[in-house]
């Protein structure tokens, strides 16, 4: 590390810091939102991890105070990166030559709902709607469906106890049965 200030205070540089250092878990969440995709994978893991390094290299002013903090944010960008995918291969009118993302979770698998293009987005738009009732129980489920954390990663990443985690998730699974029907 440089003792020059100029570098030392280079933009992105905590970003870079702190992906280097949580590179493999990354790539283990990323591998974990795409697993069983098999053909209709718009994005390989390794191709998601960097995208999603592109989209936090925007932000030259992230600062992180932990790995749980960037892994929670890396989770959210991931879920943001999907979305744009799925999103940019409904908006074209005959599918082009994209492949189709096919995503499980434990949200999806516990519900017994399909992985489809359909539910990507309709568990995207619940969150939008637990958000504006609950914004803490709406993280709660970004945080385990789409950066893969556990309740104790999640609970550091909000600062709330495990137990508020388990109880988030519970409430916040009744609402997603509901608002996916």
């Amino acid at each position: 590390m440089s003792n020059d200030p100029e570098v030392a205070a280079a933009p992105g540089a905590a970003v870079d810091a702190r992906f280097e250092a949580t590179y493999h878990q990354l790539k283990r969440l990323a591998h974990a939102r795409l697993r069983d995709g098999g053909r209709d994978v718009l994005l390989d893991t390794t191709g998601l991890v960097h995208e999603t390094y592109l989209k936090l290299g925007q932000q030259a002013a992230l600062q992180f105070p932990d790995n749980a903090h960037f892994l929670s944010y890396a989770g959210r960008v991931m879920r943001s990166v999907i979305i744009d995918l799925v999103r940019q291969r409904r908006s074209e009118r005959h599918g082009g030559d994209l492949r189709r993302v096919t995503m499980t979770g434990d949200v999806m698998e516990r519900m017994g709902v399909p992985t489809s293009e359909d539910h990507i987005l309709g568990v995207h738009e619940a969150l939008q709607e637990m958000a504006k009732l609950d914004e803490r129980m709406a993280r709660v489920v970004e945080l385990r469906y789409f950066a893969g954390l556990s309740d104790l990663e999640i609970a550091s990443a909000l600062g709330i106890t495990d137990r508020t985690v388990r109880r988030d998730w519970a409430h916040a699974r009744l609402f997603l049965l509901d608002a996916l029907g």
